[in-house]
């Protein structure tokens, strides 16, 4: 099983656009061969000073059962079509694929 963290930032004022596509989308990528989770996170408005804002992000947390998984779900025709439809409100990716250590 592998995690992604993938964030996402928008352009100024359109993360409520980028946030009902991706919602809109969430259904058919549940539904992925190898899809454990697809879950949308924003900022939390927490009032702690070591806390880094980014209020025009939004982070997706995946669980994969494998690599090839998530290369299948990047190269869906939903999501070719989502990439589609947020481009112009979205100025950058930020992909983590990350695993479990145990025993460390």
């Amino acid at each position: 099983m592998i995690t992604v963290i993938a964030e996402i930032k928008v352009k100024p004022g359109r993360r409520e656009a980028v946030l009902a596509a991706i919602e809109a989308l969430r259904p058919n990528v549940l539904a992925e061969d190898g899809c454990g989770e697809y879950t949308l996170l924003t900022d939390y408005k927490a009032q702690v000073p070591w806390r880094k804002t980014a209020p025009d992000s939004i982070f997706m947390l995946e669980q994969w059962k494998s690599i090839r998984h998530l290369e299948q779900h990047q190269q869906t025709a939903h999501m070719d079509a989502h990439r589609t439809n947020i481009r112009d409100d979205v100025m950058d990716v930020t992909f983590h694929i990350l695993e479990r250590r145990t025993g460390a």
